[in-house]
């Protein structure tokens, strides 16, 4: 129809499956000893472990292929309450994400670790920081968080890094070539966080442009860096 306009399409943040298993785990130097720990299990050197590392390194999804192994449940550490840990605990299994300085009921986790020792249970917890940087009041429980054993995860290699971009590509269902990962790889920061994010934001734009994700789109956007 002459005069017509046509709609700007646009992005819509709809939420994207990342999926956590065993298969889609991304093997690397970086993470080799927190899968190495998830593989030992039962075996490990004490009942409860510490995951560390950066956002975005590999935590929760090797948090999810043990809690499938060993029939855990999941709960965030800031949901912990003393009145709820014998539920939590109630299969001998546990994840406890996302441990941080100032999010979590000290007495609940105190509770926890001390239940957990009691039954024999086994505790998966997960955080970007070990705990001897926690400023926490309660003696025993500091005392008790700094001797959990803690297994690094550790900043991506080139090869991680490169594995990652394709990966964060095809959970967004982008097709992807060897150009534009090696465009992305040389221009952003190498850190988990900055991957996701690149890809976060070419598929948004490619999205709103009505443009396929390439390299040339991809230049445009990190012209300047």
């Amino acid at each position: 129809m002459a005069g017509s306009v046509h709609p700007r399409q646009l992005a819509l943040a709809l939420p994207h499956a990342e999926s956590l298993t065993r298969d889609d785990f991304l093997e690397g130097t970086a993470n080799e000893a927190g899968l190495a720990l998830i593989e030992s299990w039962p075996d490990w050197p004490n009942r409860i472990m510490l995951l560390v590392g950066p956002e975005g390194a590999g935590k929760s999804h090797l948090a999810a292929i043990w809690a499938e192994r060993a029939g855990a449940r999941s709960t965030a550490a800031h949901a912990l309450s003393a009145e709820t840990v014998p539920a939590d605990l109630a299969t001998g299994a546990l994840v406890v994400e996302d441990l941080n300085p100032h999010g979590f009921d000290e007495r609940a986790m105190f509770h926890l670790l001390n239940l957990a020792r009691q039954d024999e249970a086994f505790v998966l917890m997960t955080a970007r920081i070990p705990p001897s940087a926690f400023e926490i009041e309660l003696r025993d429980l500091r005392s008790r968080l700094r001797a959990v054993p803690a297994v690094s995860l550790l900043p991506p290699d080139d090869l991680l890094f490169r594995g990652l971009i394709i990966k964060y590509c095809t959970d967004r269902q982008m097709t992807v070539d060897e150009s534009l990962v090696s465009y992305l790889a040389s221009r952003i920061e190498r850190s988990y966080a900055a991957a996701r994010q690149a890809v976060e934001l070419l598929d948004t734009e490619a999205l709103r442009l009505g443009r396929p994700v390439t390299r040339a789109l991809a230049a445009e956007l990190w012209r300047n860096a």
